[in-house]
């Protein structure tokens, strides 16, 4: 690079496939205590994820924000792999959408809590979990 800045390998990958793959200038990551910067020659790492924005600086001018799930994140020899349930683009997300899926998600659990609904608890708290952090990361909430 002309300007002497040093990019590395990044992997954010879902279970259905990777959400970015490429050479980036820095990344940050939702560690489960506060955001993990990295650049370029940066230790090796290996730390969980909790739900938020992930940001990968490809260039100076050129920032990829995702709104991801929890995980787990790793960094050895100029290479970054971050593993995490979901990956919403922020360019991709419909607040609407996210409203809705929010709202019904919350509809659902009032009904299980009073004994109306068979539905899995966990699953509608992590269907909750997930709109809000896409609302979360568009800005929105």
């Amino acid at each position: 690079m002309a300007d002497g800045r040093k990019t590395f390998a990044v992997s954010l990958v879902t279970p259905e496939g990777a959400a970015f793959e490429g050479e980036a200038e820095m990344l940050i990551v939702p560690g489960a205590a506060g955001e993990i910067g990295v650049l370029a020659r940066h230790a090796p790492l290996v730390a969980m994820l909790r739900a938020g924005s992930t940001r990968v600086h490809v260039a100076r001018d050129d920032v990829r924000e995702f709104a991801t799930g929890p995980g787990f994140f790793k960094v050895e020899q100029d290479r970054a792999l971050a593993l995490v349930d979901d990956a919403v683009s922020a360019t991709d997300i419909d607040d609407e959408r996210a409203r809705r899926q929010l709202e019904d998600a919350r509809a659902e659990l009032e009904r299980l809590d009073r004994g109306e609904s068979e539905a899995d608890r966990w699953q509608l708290e992590q269907r909750i979990r997930h709109a809000e952090n896409q609302l979360s990361v568009s800005g929105r909430v």
